[in-house]
């Protein structure tokens, strides 16, 4: 081990943790970027909710992001005993989450547009 905590050779040549935690930062970087145009456009729009539910997104991003980080330190444990490290609780509540911004901010999207 070097001295940052992290192992110094891969435990599979594939390097699946490796892409798995880049696939999560993808993904709350996604989300970030998508509740911070969705909060630009209610704001430009004056549309207080839209605008809410958008930095609600940005938020739960950015929380997304920090736990990818910080989990990626906590995978090389498993690793090394070879057990699984796939969190499915965790792959559900993005899901569900980003599906749920999505929802709203398309319902209220509609709403704003026909009441206008």
């Amino acid at each position: 081990m070097n001295g940052g905590g992290r192992p110094t050779q891969h435990f599979d040549a594939g390097l699946q943790h490796e892409r798995t935690a880049l696939a999560w930062e993808r993904t709350a970087v996604a989300m970030m970027v998508a509740g911070t145009i969705l909060a630009r456009y209610a704001a430009i729009g004056a549309h207080p909710l839209l605008a809410f539910v958008g930095l609600l997104q940005l938020g739960f991003g950015g929380a997304l992001l920090v736990w990818a980080g910080s989990h990626y330190d906590q995978l090389h444990g498993p690793l090394r005993a070879n057990n699984p490290v796939v969190h499915p609780t965790a792959a559900r509540l993005v899901g569900l989450t980003t599906v749920g911004f999505t929802g709203t901010a398309l319902m209220l999207a509609i709403v704003i547009t026909v009441t206008r």
